[in-house]
């Protein structure tokens, strides 16, 4: 997912889809291409992306970041991001990739699920909104373009089961984007700040017990009836954690977390 300011719109790469418009792909085993795709790549993990996979392989949020992550702050930005961590080989391949395909394929991440399309959110920022764009942009090698099966954005996303990721990652964006301005002050983004706000986004095993072993409901009101959310439900919690974020680092107010 990318951050698509309106005025750089039409120079970006690729083939921009409006909604109706189709393009041709298909991927499967007959292909020579087939798995190129998985090696080498800068791919991006969004909170839900963590959601899904650690739920899958049976594993906390820590343990997963722990194997495989990597943390990567960069300068244009004051909140890490987080890529999947390619194997040590000579192909750099992704750790879920076996002869026969993807191994976590009914939790794969977002980027892979929208591939060969490209989703970003486009900011505006004189009119104070963000929209969603796709665009149509296969590598080079990929040979699922010249299939004869034809797609729209909608058909494609609901045949890849993609409707839900995409809503997640735009309620993220919505969040990763205040990150474009320093909240941190002196205390940089190492400080404790900084930690807390990457703990509630990604790390939610280890935020579930922050809210429920510490002295915060204490000094938060939070409703009965999102106590119990939050604590069984994953997504609510990730929401919830958004929600956090806006409030213990931006001050942006919540209805669900009130200073007692």
């Amino acid at each position: 997912m990318k951050y698509v300011d309106i005025k750089d719109l039409e120079n970006l790469p690729g083939k921009r889809l409006e909604c109706d418009d189709t393009f041709s792909f298909q991927c499967h085993s007959g292909l020579d291409c087939f798995n190129l795709c998985c090696r080498n790549l800068n791919l991006f993990l969004y909170p839900y992306d963590i959601i899904r996979l650690k739920k899958y392989l049976n594993i906390t949020a820590g343990n997963f970041l722990d194997k495989y992550v990597d943390i990567v702050l960069r300068p244009s930005s004051f909140f890490p991001d987080v890529l999947l961590s390619m194997l040590e080989n000579e192909e750099k391949t992704c750790p879920f990739l076996s002869e026969s395909g993807c191994l976590v394929y009914p939790a794969r991440p977002d980027t892979c699920r929208t591939f060969p399309l490209e989703y970003g959110v486009m900011i505006d920022s004189e009119k104070d909104s963000v929209t969603s764009e796709y665009f149509f942009r296969p590598p080079d090698f990929c040979l699922g373009r010249h299939e004869k099966k034809k797609w729209n954005i909608k058909e494609w996303a609901a045949d890849q089961d993609a409707f839900t990721y995409n809503k997640m990652s735009v309620l993220w964006a919505d969040v990763k984007g205040l990150f474009h301005k320093d909240p941190w002050g002196t205390e940089g983004p190492d400080g404790p700040k900084a930690r807390m706000a990457f703990m509630a986004t990604y790390n939610l095993d280890e935020f579930r017990d922050f809210l429920f072993k510490s002295s915060f409901l204490k000094r938060y009101k939070v409703a009965s009836s999102i106590r119990k959310k939050i604590k069984t439900s994953d997504v609510a919690l990730m929401k919830f954690g958004f929600e956090w974020v806006k409030f213990f680092v931006w001050g942006i107010k919540s209805n669900s977390i009130i200073l007692k």
